[in-house]
């Protein structure tokens, strides 16, 4: 299950007026006051949704509340739910198979597992009217660095490739996260919770992929140092 918690102006994105009635596929009276207190499931995937404007043009920036994972959807059609989901879901996954081509994690992932408990667990999707302090936050940093980016190019970016460049950005800067109590980068704690959820993976199985992560990081300073 796909839960979006959205803020004020994502709600307001999603909404729509047909003869004279708003028509919207947001709760806003979701079964907990936090996403924390919703009952816990393996396979509930909890985002925060965060709408602003930028260049006349809709921009959404969703952010997965354990890792702090996020991707920015430029260009937004308002009150597109069916586009929102479909770019959504291929965003991440193309997100989640750069990041293990990069770092050469393929000898961890399934990939018919992967697909079968995807389609299983993100088939559905809701949206709530809700908050998050803390993944707001850092949101809000998000998009004052995507603002600067954007009047620098003169363009919001011009299609899917670019702007997953720019997630791939934002995503290896560490942030706190309040799970484990420390910092860490979005990108590597992502292919974790990938790993375990879709992938069939223990924590030895997870651990040997971070240790690879580290090593094809460590390989890649070096070379760019000689």
């Amino acid at each position: 299950m796909l839960i979006f918690n959205c803020t004020e102006a994502a709600s307001q994105f999603f909404s729509r007026v047909q003869k004279g009635k708003a028509v919207t596929p947001v709760d806003f009276n979701p079964p907990s006051t936090t996403p924390e207190e919703d009952e816990p499931g393996d396979s509930v995937e909890q985002w925060l949704v965060h709408a602003i404007t930028v260049q006349r043009k809709h921009v959404l920036i969703v952010m997965h509340i354990e890792t702090r994972y996020c991707m920015i959807f430029a260009g937004a059609k308002k009150a597109d739910v069916a586009g929102f989901i479909q770019r959504f879901s291929e965003r991440w996954i193309y997100g989640l198979m750069r990041h293990a081509t990069q770092n050469d994690l393929f000898p961890w992932i399934d990939g018919e597992l992967m697909q079968q408990r995807y389609e299983q667990a993100c088939s559905e999707h809701v949206f709530y009217k809700r908050r998050h302090r803390s993944a707001q936050k850092h949101i809000d940093e998000i998009s004052w660095i995507f603002q600067d980016y954007a009047a620098e190019w003169g363009e919001l970016p011009s299609d899917e490739y670019v702007a997953g460049r720019f997630d791939a950005q934002m995503n290896k800067f560490l942030r706190l996260n309040k799970v484990h109590k420390d910092y860490r980068a979005p990108d590597e704690e992502m292919i974790a919770h990938w790993l375990r959820a879709y992938s069939g993976q223990d924590e030895q199985g997870v651990q040997a992929a971070r240790d690879r992560l580290k090593e094809v990081r460590r390989q890649a300073l070096e070379l760019e140092r000689n």
